[in-house]
């Protein structure tokens, strides 16, 4: 989900219509004096404190075994926010080997699958009780808006829980017919251990999603968090203790890719990987279970979503959508709608709406009520983004608005809209990660089918039409794992979410995700005089 080089190997670290008042802006000229983009002053100190900073493995917070740290930075403003036990090798190994007697020898895949379900819906009660202090966590470590995590975020984490509590005692096999005197059952059984790696752009929300069917399947797991945004599942996992998670059930390394983890990719020990980030880091996570045991990887990586706006379209409505598509979570979000095409019969007025939208949207300190739009995660994603940008301008693309920093403390960025893209521009064929929107023209729905499935990824794609035909004749014929109507990112726990191609294989969410932590046996018993076959 998140996007991610080879050189950071495994390091994981998603209205009404408005007068235009948008201007041509050119790189490199100040913010636009009609901009809400609001001042980056002095940040806001949050209130939450950081009491968990080490790895937790075998039920007790741990030094690392090499007494390394690392530093996990405020994207507001560059600066620390505290030092965090950097986990190598040796303390996956311990944290496997931990994971491996929870389940061989541990309760939890012997407790009863009721059981199991009580012990996560009281997790889920302990985090909707805390879910203020784990929204500020992520706030803080990520630079996501406040409003965002509290109100939208933690309470999809909550469900999420719940609706995988509830799952936990209905997992079963079938009664399977067969030619000749046999009685057939299949058996739905837990793979092992886990190795889960989630990203930074949504750290707890895919936490969710690999932790939750892996508990309400049987299984224990090690679960390395993103170095750039370790804080908030070292939290909750603590909640998970005060649940009563056995020991070694749940094990949570902080670390880098190239050390904690590679050694989990490749451990023997290890009979499962998910893992969520870049298609390159992907591929890297399938080549390291390969030489190792063969083990079973599920992959949720990156895309270049299309939205296809229509002549027939209700153009606010795909405004609004498309914008918040792109801009949600500062265009983090591995399904973010990054290439909008638009018939040309309402093309300008799309442009002009979009700017009018774009212009109106609140840049700022995430933890200020209003904001919609915070820091980018670090550094070099802010570095990254404002050379994606200059790459669009240098190709001859439209810079209708934005393009340029907000501040000068931080990794803020103008929510940015580009006109007049080509498919061969760097803009439209490569996932930027950041709040960069770029518009197509397209005169046939043979032509933007044809378009919108020319690239290597699958990951999502919405479609704006009051043509309930041309609805489904998009539906079907764009590769991609989701296809939203007249909408976009509706999640829910129930809906199977991932991608097609190189955007990963594998479904999280939903029914999808628990065949991701079962293995299926097959038990064949002869008959004897049987009454009935």
């Amino acid at each position: 989900m998140a996007t991610q080089s080879l050189s950071s190997l495994l390091s994981i670290s998603s209205s009404s219509s408005l007068r235009s008042l948008g201007r041509y802006f050119s790189w490199g000229r100040a913010i636009n004096r009609f901009s809400t983009s609001v001042a980056i002053e002095e940040p806001i100190r949050p209130t939450v404190q950081i009491d968990y900073t080490q790895l937790l493995i075998n039920g007790q917070f741990v030094d690392a075994a090499s007494g390394k740290t690392f530093p996990t930075l405020d994207p507001r403003t560059g600066e620390v926010i505290a030092h965090v036990a950097e986990g190598d090798t040796e303390d996956v190994n311990r944290a496997v080997s931990a994971a491996r007697k929870a389940f061989d020898e541990g309760p939890w895949p012997k407790m009863t699958p009721y059981e199991r379900s009580c012990i996560i819906y009281r997790f889920a009660d302990l985090l909707e009780k805390h879910r203020n202090e784990v929204a500020a966590l992520e706030t803080w470590d990520n630079g996501k808006p406040y409003e965002q995590a509290a109100n939208v975020e933690i309470p999809l984490v909550i469900r999420t829980f719940r609706y995988y509590a509830g799952w936990a005692d209905k997992i079963h096999g079938l009664t399977v017919p067969a030619d000749g005197p046999y009685h057939v059952q299949t058996l739905h059984e837990p793979i092992g251990v886990a190795g889960q790696l989630v990203p930074w752009n949504f750290p707890l929300l895919i936490y969710s999603w690999k932790v939750g069917p892996a508990l309400a399947c049987g299984n224990t797991m090690v679960l390395k968090t993103a170095e750039l945004t370790p804080l908030s599942a070292l939290y909750v996992s603590k909640l998970f203790l005060e649940a009563g998670l056995p020991p070694g059930v749940l094990n949570v390394i902080s670390g880098f890719g190239p050390t904690a983890g590679a050694a989990l990719c490749s451990h023997m020990d290890v009979d499962k990987l998910d893992f969520t980030g870049s298609t390159n880091t992907g591929k890297i996570v399938l080549e390291l279970a390969s030489k190792s045991n063969l083990k079973k990887v599920t992959l949720e990586l990156g895309g270049k979503s299309p939205i296809i706006v229509c002549e027939d379209a209700d153009i606010d409505l795909a405004v609004e959508h498309a914008h918040s598509a792109v801009f949600f979570n500062q265009g983090q979000c591995c399904c973010a709608g990054s290439r909008t095409f638009v018939h040309e019969s309402v093309y300008n007025e799309f442009i002009e709406k979009a700017k009018a939208r774009a212009l109106k949207r609140v840049v700022g300190d995430p933890f200020k009520k209003g904001v919609e739009q915070g820091p980018q995660i670090n550094g070099a994603q802010f570095k990254k983004i404002l050379n994606y940008i200059r790459s669009g301008i240098e190709s001859g693309a439209t810079l209708e608005y934005g393009g340029e920093r907000v501040g000068s403390k931080g990794y803020y960025i103008q929510p940015t809209v580009f006109s007049n893209v080509e498919d061969n521009m760097l803009i439209a064929k490569e996932e930027i990660f950041g709040p960069v929107q770029s518009i197509l023209k397209f005169k046939t729905l043979d032509e933007v089918i044809r378009r919108a499935n020319t690239t290597q990824y699958g990951l999502a794609a919405g479609v704006f039409t009051k043509n309930i035909n041309t609805a489904n004749t998009l539906t079907r014929a764009l590769r991609v794992g989701t296809v939203w109507i007249n909408c976009y990112f509706v999640f829910d726990a129930a809906i199977p979410f991932g991608g097609n191609k190189m955007s990963g294989n594998g479904r999280e969410k939903g029914m999808s995700g628990l065949s991701n932590y079962l293995q299926v046996k097959a038990v064949v018993t002869p008959l004897k005089n049987p009454a009935w076959l």
